[in-house]
C-alpha cells in the first residue's frame, strides 16, 4: 500500500494504491468523496482516490506521504463516514533491503538479462536483473514490491520476457544516493551490511 498527495500538482486529493491492475479490466465506483478503483473481473480493490482530503485531515507532503498507524487510522474512518464497508491495511516492513545474491543465471529470453536469486533475509525473491556487472556472491539493495523510487516509479511483480520478476536491485543512482556513478550498474556493498536489514534507517 502506497499514499500520495501532492495539492499543488493533482488538487487536494489523496492517492491510496494498494495494487496494481491492467488498466483494461480497471473500473471505478464512487461514493461521496471515495473514489473505488477495482478490477471489473475478480472485484477486487486495487486502491481509493479521495477528493477534498484537507476536509478530513491535515496532510502534509510533496508525493509518497509515510506511512503511520495515524494515517492508517484516518483513512479508514474517511472511507467509513463515505459509506465505504472495507478497511486498508499497510506492511510496515521496510521495502529497501540488503540482499545477498544466491544465484545467477542467463535469462532464457534476453542476452542483457540476468535471473537472480536473492535472499533478503525473510526469504528468497526471484529477481531479474538488467545491470552488467550483478554476479553470485553480491550484498545488494533490493527494491521489494511495494517500494516507492525516489523517480516516483512504484515496485511492482513483473513479468520480463516470459520470466516473473519480484522486486529490483538497485543501483546508486536509481537509489538517489549522493556521488552515484552516472555508468550502468547495480550498487554492491561491502561485507558489513547484513541481509535483511533496512538500507534506510
Amino acid at each position: 500500500m502506497n499514499v500520495f498527495y501532492n495539492r499543488e500538482g493533482i488538487g487536494d486529493t489523496l492517492l491510496i494504491t494498494l495494487k496494481a491492475v491492467d488498466p483494461q479490466v480497471r473500473a471505478f465506483e464512487k461514493k461521496g468523496d471515495v473514489v473505488r478503483i477495482f478490477n471489473e473481473q475478480t472485484g477486487e480493490t486495487v486502491g481509493y482516490n479521495i477528493f477534498h482530503a484537507s476536509t478530513y485531515g491535515t496532510f502534509e507532503g510533496n508525493g509518497v506521504i509515510e506511512r503511520t498507524e495515524q494515517l492508517i487510522a484516518t483513512i479508514n474512518d474517511i472511507l467509513q463516514k463515505n459509506g465505504v464497508d472495507e478497511q486498508v491495511a499497510a506492511d510496515f516492513s521496510p521495502k529497501f533491503v540488503v540482499g545477498y545474491v544466491k544465484q545467477k543465471e542467463k535469462h532464457p529470453n534476453a542476452d542483457k538479462l540476468s535471473v537472480c536469486q536473492v535472499d533478503v533475509g525473510t526469504e528468497t525473491l526471484q529477481i531479474v536483473c538488467g545491470a552488467p556487472n550483478v554476479e553470485a556472491g553480491q550484498k545488494v539493495v533490493v527494491a521489494k514490491v511495494g517500494a516507492v523510487m525516489p523517480s516516483g516509479l512504484v515496485i511492482q511483480e513483473a513479468e520480463l520476457r516470459g520470466v516473473k520478476s519480484y522486486g529490483m536491485i538497485c543501483s546508486a543512482r536509481e537509489l538517489n544516493l549522493p556521488n552515484a556513478p552516472q555508468e550502468k550498474g547495480i550498487l554492491v556493498l561491502n561485507d558489513e551490511y547484513e541481509v535483511g536489514q533496512p538500507f534506510f534507517s
